[in-house]
């Protein structure tokens, strides 16, 4: 297997109680943050927050600035993104959340299409696109993402109780449930939109941590068999850490790198999604080696199970 470093006897165990105090304030921060997306005050795209969205582009040229100064005196909510790398130019996304009802979207959305030909008269608007979703399906969705997030932490459980035990499933879901409340923490700290997008960014992250841990609970477990007798847990789960250490890197590195290709050149749409899955990867791969395996050590060094 290509090597970006040789092998590395690196006491990773040692440093826990640091990266436990680092992640405690993550994840306090993520947990705060995910208060506020539940009662609705966090920034939400109109997926959870209802609203209009109309995709559309001039035909001839006109600026952001222009654009939201001629829409921002009747909507102050409004929100504009220029889509520069759309397959026409001069095309924008233009959103407005949280109406009042299905009937005022509607009203909305028949408003802004009078003020930009009003405001860009002989410069014709042509819409690709049109969104409407009223306050009540926002609020659907937002509990179903909820529900979704949970139920893959419990499968995660259940699956890793049934190829390794009890204990890793347990501790592998609070791995990625750390991975998800650190993610969720600095989309909100950065103010980014929270949408179904994000969701699926985090329902992805948490597969791609689940298997990061696999790899190493999988390392440690053939470890235990070949050196049972001769042996402390922790020094075990220490030396598979290295053991893998350069395929995690490895693995980490080509995910990144097509990360970073949708995120600067996927366009505007894919930047939150790619935002989120790069940060997310690295802590999915910090919580692998600095949360999940320190806290099973942790676990056997109270409760011995492994070693009696």
């Amino acid at each position: 297997m290509f090597r970006l470093i040789g092998e590395t006897h690196i006491n990773f165990l040692a440093i826990r109680k640091v990266a436990y105090a680092v992640s405690s304030v993550f994840v306090a921060v993520g947990l705060f943050g995910l208060v506020m997306i539940w009662t609705g005050k966090a920034n939400l795209g109109i997926d959870f927050a209802g609203g209009v969205m109309i995709t559309g582009h001039f035909e001839q040229p006109v600026s952001i600035e222009q654009l939201r100064g001629a829409v921002n005196a009747e909507f102050p909510d409004v929100q504009i993104t220029d889509l520069k790398d759309f397959e026409k130019p001069y095309a924008f996304i233009i959103k407005t959340k949280r109406p009042e009802s299905e009937a005022d979207a509607a009203r909305r959305v028949k408003r802004l299409y009078e003020i930009i030909g009003e405001k860009f008269a002989g410069n014709n608007f042509t819409r690709e696109s049109e969104h409407i979703i009223g306050p009540s399906v926002g609020e659907t969705l937002r509990g179903d993402a909820q529900k979704a997030i949970l139920l893959s932490l419990l499968g995660i459980v259940a699956y890793l109780w049934i190829r390794f035990d009890f204990r890793s499933g347990v501790v592998a879901a609070m791995a990625t449930l750390h991975d998800v409340f650190v993610v969720i923490g600095i989309i909100y700290i950065l103010g980014m939109e929270f949408d179904l997008l994000i969701v699926t960014a985090l329902l992805t992250l948490a597969g791609y941590s689940l298997n990061d841990k696999v790899v190493i609970y999988d390392r440690i477990r053939e470890n235990l068999k070949r050196f049972r007798t001769r042996g402390e847990f922790a020094a075990t789960v220490n030396a598979s850490i290295n053991e893998v250490l350069s395929r995690t890197i490895n693995t980490g590195m080509t995910v990144l790198l097509v990360l970073g290709t949708l995120y600067f050149l996927g366009g505007e749409v894919l930047k939150g999604f790619a935002f989120s899955l790069l940060i997310g990867i690295v802590i999915g791969t910090y919580s692998s080696i600095f949360v999940a395996s320190p806290i099973v050590v942790e676990w056997e060094s109270r409760r011995p199970l492994r070693f009696k």
